[in-house]
């Protein structure tokens, strides 16, 4: 891993092999934005095609020479693979290469390691980081053994790596309480938004899509965006109002890629939970991007995998100032939104994006005529708080008559209290 980095980033050597027995491949382009993201120095890259892995270094001997040739001659100080290699693997690779290897998952968790930000970001990733090292330890250490004859050279009853494996054993399940605490508290937070009925919406969406780009046009929150893989990593949180006196709580989360880790799904429940209870899913697809296609699939097998395959969703097709397109919400057969097209950038199409949530989340609205007494003052005020009134005109009777716009189940709840005070 890239754990101590040289100012212009270290030399690296990547390899991407097509193999005959695997149909959902990985993105060579990919890869290489991925290490940019890392603060690596893509120096080459290796091609090359296999009926299947080789048990024993994933390349084979023939490419493996190549490979050794091309790190000599470039002075690269990494391999990275663009696949999921086995610990053995890695290590043959490491002992024939003379440098280090690393596969598509160790340098995920690499770039979350440099993203993490706040404390539970850290846990989620050293946990993960950790649950991926404990397969990859090796005998590091000869010194200590089970058990030797002779005064002064009785081990301690554990070899060196059997000690190092109980370590991260228990620093695991340290790490795990831990986030478990997290996820009660952020369950506190979330009934509490329950009980005062205010939605939750969470942004998902393919890494770079431009999620947190369109986090801040909605809430001018100013959180951190990047053209750059894996840019946001801690979830952040903001109330937004919404047309027809609405207001959602909207979350933005951390990007998925393809073949996302499970070591990073397992270790990010209480981030990725945000979008297994969310009330609505903002779907934000790279409009301009060639493969979208391929990447809302891999978004899509991310939710079913988190179990937020069935959260009501609406789709956001973003950066439309890049195909010269207009923005405009498009509706499904019964009627409701499905899909909006605007630019976060620029700003073009959020106000038709805040109508679509609002829509979704809002349910029915209610629009018709009340009329007050002159006694039902408090009443009134309520209903203007709430930005619910249209039009208001005074009877003869010196009553008042309100034209209000609102849910419906607001509008029920404001008229329960009225009849409870009469």
């Amino acid at each position: 891993m890239f754990f101590e980095r040289p100012g212009t980033g270290e030399r690296a050597v990547l390899v991407h092999l097509e193999l005959d027995e695997v149909e959902d491949r990985e993105d060579p382009r990919e890869l290489e934005e991925l290490v940019l993201s890392a603060g690596g120095d893509p120096v080459a890259f290796v091609f090359g095609h296999r009926r299947r892995p080789d048990p024993r270094s994933f390349a084979g001997s023939g490419k493996l020479e190549e490979i050794g040739q091309v790190v000599r001659e470039h002075e690269a100080a990494i391999v990275i693979f663009n696949h999921a290699l086995s610990p053995s693997q890695e290590r043959n690779l490491e002992r024939s290469l003379e440098c280090r290897v690393i596969d598509r998952t160790g340098l995920i968790l690499d770039i979350f390691a440099q993203r993490a930000r706040s404390h539970v970001g850290k846990l989620q990733v050293e946990l993960a980081q950790l649950r991926h090292m404990s397969t990859r330890l090796v005998r590091g250490w000869t010194h200590l053994e089970r058990q030797k004859g002779g005064i002064g050279l009785r081990g301690p009853g554990e070899t060196q790596l059997e000690t190092d494996r109980r370590l991260i054993r228990d620093r695991i399940r340290l790490l795990g309480r831990r986030l478990e605490k997290v996820h009660l508290q952020r369950e506190q937070g979330r009934r509490a938004r329950r009980r005062a009925e205010v939605p939750a919406v969470s942004l998902v969406g393919y890494t770079n899509a431009g999620k947190s780009t369109l986090f801040n046009a909605l809430t001018g929150a100013g959180v951190y965006a990047a053209d750059q893989l894996f840019a946001t990593l801690d979830p952040t949180m903001r109330r937004v109002p919404l047309p027809d006196s609405l207001a959602m709580v909207l979350a933005d989360t951390v990007g998925f890629v393809r073949h996302l880790p499970h070591q990073l799904v397992e270790a990010f429940r209480a981030t990725l939970e945000e979008a297994q209870l969310a009330d609505l899913l903002l779907h934000v697809i790279d409009a301009s991007a060639e493969d979208r296609d391929q990447t809302t699939l891999e978004v899509e097998h991310v939710l079913a995998e988190i179990g937020a395959a069935e959260v009501p969703r609406l789709d956001v097709f973003n950066k439309i100032d890049l195909l010269e397109s207009a923005p405009r919400i498009e509706r499904d057969a019964a009627g409701r939104p499905n899909r909006v097209w605007v630019s976060a950038k620029s700003g073009a199409g959020m106000e038709l994006l805040r109508e679509a949530i609002a829509e979704l989340v809002g349910g029915e609205m209610a629009h018709e005529w009340l009329s007050l007494a002159p006694a039902e003052g408090r009443l009134r005020a309520r209903l203007y708080e709430k930005g619910a009134v249209v039009g208001e005109r005074v009877e003869d009777d010196g009553g008042i008559s309100l034209e209000v716009r609102l849910p419906r189940r607001d509008l029920e709840q404001l008229l329960g209290a009225r009849q409870t005070a009469c």
